[in-house]
C-alpha cells in the first residue's frame, strides 16, 4: 500500500508537470526553482515510505509479526518489529521460514517488476520532453528531417470555381461564393518528399484548430486539395476532403502532433490546419501543407 502511494503521489507529480508546466504561459519566473523544489520534496517522501517497507515473518502456529527485517542465528530468529520498533527474537522451530520466504521472494519480483515499469516511464517522459523541446516556439507545421525538427512551407493554393481562378494569400480565409468550387495546389507533384510510410507531424497553431492528413488528386497540371459546395441561401459551405484516420495527441499547451493510423500508399499527400466556419461566418478557413510519399525515396530536404 505505501509503495502505491508513493507512485501515485510520484505519477500525479509527472502528470501535473507534463500538463502544466512545459506550457510556457504556465511558467512562473521561478519555474524552474519550484520544480526542483517539488521534486526534491517528492523525493524525501518516497525515500521514507520505501524506508519503512515491511513483511510478514509467519509463524507456524499461523500467527505471524510485522518486520522489516530478520536474522536466522542458528536456533533463534532475530527480527526487528515494527509493531514495537525494537529487536526481538523467537526460537527458529516456532517460524515458517519457507512460507516467511516464500511470500517475500513474490514480493521482491513485485517492487522489481515495478521499479522497471517506473524505470521505462521515466524514460518515456523524458524522450517526451526531448520531443516538446526539439519543436521550436514559432506557429506553423514541423517535420523531422534527418533527426531535426524544421518548420515547413505552406503551399500557396487557389480556389477554382465555374467562374473565374481566384488566387489565395496564405493564411488569409477562402471567401465563400455560392456555388461549387475546388482548392488545388499547382503542379502535380510535391518538391517535398518523404520515405517514411507513417510520417509523423507537428503544429503550433495560433489558436484550436482540427488537422489531418489527406490525399490529394493529381489532376490536369495541379492537384485537388478538396472540393468545396457552396448553399447558395445560406452560403454555408460542405467540404469534401478525402481524409485519413490520423492519432492526434497534444503534447503540451498549444503543440500537437499527428501521424496517420494506418501505412500510406504511395502518392502525393497534404496535412491541412482548418477551421471550419460556424453559421454566422461567411469563410472558411485553411492552411495547406503539400508532401509526396515515395518508399525508398531519399528523405525530405
Amino acid at each position: 500500500m505505501d509503495r502505491k502511494f508513493c507512485k501515485r503521489a510520484r505519477n500525479q507529480y509527472i502528470a501535473a508537470h507534463f500538463r502544466y508546466g512545459s506550457a510556457p504561459f504556465h511558467r512562473s519566473k521561478n519555474w524552474r526553482y519550484h520544480r526542483l523544489v517539488r521534486a526534491f520534496l517528492l523525493f524525501l517522501l518516497c525515500a521514507a515510505v520505501a524506508f519503512g517497507e515491511t513483511f510478514r515473518l509467519y509463524l507456524k502456529d499461523g500467527d505471524y509479526q510485522i518486520v522489516r527485517e530478520y536474522q536466522v542465528q542458528g536456533d533463534r530468529v532475530r527480527y526487528f518489529t515494527t509493531e514495537r520498533g525494537d529487536w526481538e527474537e523467537v526460537p527458529t522451530s516456532m517460524v515458517d521460514l519457507q512460507k516467511t520466504e516464500k511470500e517475500r521472494k513474490a514480493k521482491t519480483e513485485v517492487v522489481k517488476e515495478e521499479a522497471k515499469q517506473d524505470a521505462e516511464e521515466q524514460q518515456a517522459l523524458r524522450e517526451q520532453q526531448r520531443e516538446i523541446d526539439s519543436v521550436p516556439q514559432d506557429e506553423g507545421a514541423y517535420f523531422n528531417v534527418d533527426g531535426k525538427i524544421k518548420q515547413l512551407d505552406a503551399a500557396p493554393y487557389q480556389v477554382v470555381t465555374d467562374k473565374k481562378r481566384a488566387a489565395l494569400k496564405l493564411l488569409s480565409p477562402v471567401p465563400i461564393i455560392p456555388g461549387k468550387a475546388s482548392v488545388v495546389i499547382d503542379a502535380e507533384h510535391s518538391k517535398f518528399i518523404v520515405h517514411d510510410d507513417r510520417p509523423i507531424f507537428y503544429f503550433r497553431p495560433q489558436r484550436e484548430e482540427s488537422f489531418g492528413i489527406i490525399r490529394v488528386a493529381p489532376k490536369k497540371g495541379h492537384r485537388i486539395v478538396e472540393n468545396i459546395s457552396i448553399i447558395p441561401v445560406a452560403n454555408q459551405g460542405i467540404q469534401n476532403r478525402d481524409q485519413l484516420p490520423v492519432f492526434q495527441q497534444q503534447l503540451a499547451g498549444n503543440l500537437y502532433k499527428v501521424w496517420p493510423e494506418k501505412s500510406l500508399e504511395p502518392g502525393e499527400y497534404a496535412v491541412v490546419e482548418y477551421h471550419d466556419s460556424d453559421e454566422e461566418s461567411k469563410d472558411l478557413e485553411l492552411l495547406v501543407w503539400d508532401f509526396a510519399y515515395q518508399p525508398g525515396a531519399p528523405a525530405a530536404k
